[in-house]
């Protein structure tokens, strides 16, 4: 245990030199607090465009408090799961691509340590990052507009954790697979789309997908409690992360072994 911990720090600390534990952090942020200031701020940005007839008026319907946090969230679904596989693609591939790999393996460190280990630090970085941004997110929203209990909010803070977090196992598994860390990243992210299209698409007989989550977190913020389908999603989610990663330690070892 004292070897995985070992590697974890050295992977946190690898992180702190490539500054990624301050512009990924700032970058959720700077999106967690877009949404709300645009929202509120927008009949100004637009009235000072120019353009407009003489005594017009701009009436934009004001939105809810909790339909300013969904759109937030749909920030995180598209730039927020890019900027987890960039930051992830080449946790593995890299290391393989460069020889890095092959020397930590050449001590005594187990492939599940290693796989593990960095998934990890990449998961601690992950929660967050997108804990700082969603935090701003909710106590502009709560300036601006109105306040979100704060139980509605760890809620879904939860629920779009966890995929964003099949999402970065998802990526950690390709990274894996594949010495090119483009090519983890762009499958990765087809992946998730296709994954995110085909649930979307089929959400009747896919309650349970792991990508229904995003759904099922809006679903809190808008006060229609956890809907039945959250355990299942929730429970499959977990299996998946399992299962990904044990596909990882598997395909890891054989391609070093085979190198």
């Amino acid at each position: 245990m004292s070897q995985w911990f070992t590697l974890l720090q050295k992977e946190i600390l690898e992180m702190w030199r490539n500054f990624k534990w301050i512009w990924v952090p700032i970058t959720f942020i700077l999106l967690g607090v877009q949404k709300p200031l645009s929202a509120y701020y927008m009949p100004q940005i637009l009235g000072s465009l120019g353009g407009l007839p003489k005594g017009a008026v701009i009436k934009i319907p004001t939105p809810s408090a909790a339909e300013v946090l969904i759109q937030s969230l749909g920030e995180y679904t598209s730039l927020g799961v890019l900027i987890i596989v960039l930051t992830s693609m080449g946790l593995i591939a890299a290391e393989r691509k460069s020889g890095v790999a092959a020397i930590v393996m050449v001590k005594p460190v187990s492939y599940r340590s290693f796989i593990t280990a960095k998934w990890a630090g990449s998961l601690l970085l992950m929660w967050f990052s997108f804990l700082m941004g969603y935090l701003v997110t909710w106590y502009y929203t709560g300036l601006l507009f109105n306040w979100i209990p704060i139980g509605e909010f760890f809620q879904s803070f939860f629920f779009y954790g966890l995929w964003l977090t099949v999402v970065l196992t998802i990526t950690v598994f390709f990274s894996s697979s594949l010495k090119s860390p483009g090519m983890a990243g762009f499958i990765s992210i087809a992946a998730v789309i296709v994954f995110s299209l085909v649930s979307s698409s089929l959400s009747h007989w896919l309650e349970w997908s792991p990508a229904q989550l995003t759904t099922y977190a809006n679903e809190i913020l808008m006060k229609k409690g956890i809907s039945d389908g959250t355990l299942p999603a929730s429970l499959l989610s977990s299996f998946l992360i399992v299962l990904l990663l044990s596909l990882s330690i598997f395909v890891f070892r054989k391609k070093e072994l085979a190198a």
